[in-house]
């Protein structure tokens, strides 16, 4: 089977991670936008594996964003990337 470009990129442990991270916030619910949104892609027919990679893939840009700019985690920014979601995140 052929591997999709982007997958082989991607850092296994990293991925794992970020998911974990995706589940703790349903858990918590906290945020619960993380949940909605969930939410809403499966009901917009995405697998629940995919919406978690999703919102995962959201996880990794905060993270990014945090590191990068050494600034505190973005409430607002993060909402506004899940609920871009499916399309890919500006921000």
């Amino acid at each position: 089977m052929k591997k999709k470009q982007n997958e082989s990129k991607v850092n296994p442990h990293l991925k794992e991670a970020f998911l974990e991270v995706v589940e703790n916030q349903i858990r918590d619910n906290d945020p619960p936008e993380t949940r909605e949104t969930l939410e809403r892609l499966m009901g917009e027919g995405i697998s629940e594996k995919d919406a978690r990679i999703y919102v995962a893939r959201v996880v990794a840009i905060e993270v990014y964003e945090v590191m990068k700019n050494e600034k505190p985690f973005d409430l607002q920014r993060f909402v506004r990337n899940l609920n871009a979601l499916p399309n890919e995140p500006r921000e």
